[in-house]
Formats: C-alpha cells, structure tokens, sequence
C-alpha cells in the first residue's frame, strides 16, 4: 500500500508510524532525483496546486514551489498582501476562489494556529500545513526526521 492514512497533512500527531515511513522512503528517491542533471520528473503532471501564504515567508514558500515545480505539478501562488482579504475577504471565500480555478491541493502558511485544519474541514481539496503560527510546521519536523534518521539510522527511540 503506497498510500498515507490521511487525506491531509496537517501535523505530525495525525501521521501513523507507518505514513512517516512511507513519506521518508518516498524523499528518498526524490533526493536522488534531485542530484540528477535533468531535476524534474512527472510525478505530480496535470495537478495544479495552491501555495497560499497568509503570512511573509522566503525559505519554506520557495522550497515548496522549487519541489511542486520538479514534480511536474501546475503551481499558482498567492500572497495575502496584494489580495482581496486586505479589503476583508473571508479565509474560505479566499480560497474558494481559488479553487474555483480547478485546484487540486492547497499549501498553506497561515499565522494563526488551526488555521489549516479549520480550512481543511470546509473545502473540497487536501491541505498541507506549511506553518500554523506557533503551534506546527509538519513538513519541517519531517524534514528533521528524514536528517536525523540520515545521520543516526531508522530508529528514533531517545532522540531528541
């Protein structure tokens, strides 16, 4: 079985052993991909996804669209300041909108925490949490995983 346990990846709690594994296999073979002269490949072809950031962000917006983009993904970005919800625009009309446009997949960074599972309770597309204020960022406790597990093997029992 290739699939996770979740429809959305809103934080590490709601991932089983077994979705963290699959996710750290998956990376990988996209790191070889990425050592490659030729950088990209099809996996994600004629999947259009989102990125909405909500708040300022450099590293964790541009890694996000440098892979969608290098998985062959359609990317459409959106950035809250030069948007509707300056002038009082809803979260959910906001992206709505947005999805109105065929969007397959929404990455999200917002400053309030919650924020992604609130939205991904509303709408009809998966959401990935990019950073909900202070309370989680999955991608980049995954990320932290797949370098420790580099450095110190498959087992995480005791390490902080």
């Amino acid at each position: 079985m290739n699939n996770l346990s979740v429809d959305h990846l809103i934080g590490i709690k709601d991932l089983s052993k077994q979705d963290i594994e699959l996710i750290l296999k998956t990376a990988d073979s996209f790191k070889q991909v990425i050592n490659r002269p030729i950088k990209k490949v099809p996996s994600l072809r004629d999947i259009t996804i989102a990125n909405l950031f909500f708040e300022n962000s450099t590293r964790t917006k541009l890694s996000f669209e440098l892979a969608e983009k290098r998985l062959s993904a359609d990317v459409i970005n959106f950035a809250a300041s030069g948007s509707s919800v300056k002038k009082g625009e809803t979260l959910i009309d906001t992206v709505n909108n947005i999805l109105a446009m065929k969007v397959d997949l929404v990455v999200m960074r917002h400053p309030n925490p919650g924020a992604a599972k609130f939205l991904s309770e509303r709408i009809n597309a998966r959401v990935v949490n990019a950073g909900d204020g202070t309370h989680e960022h999955p991608t980049q406790a995954l990320l932290d995983a797949y370098s420790i597990r580099e450095k110190h093997g498959d087992d995480f029992t005791g390490k902080k």
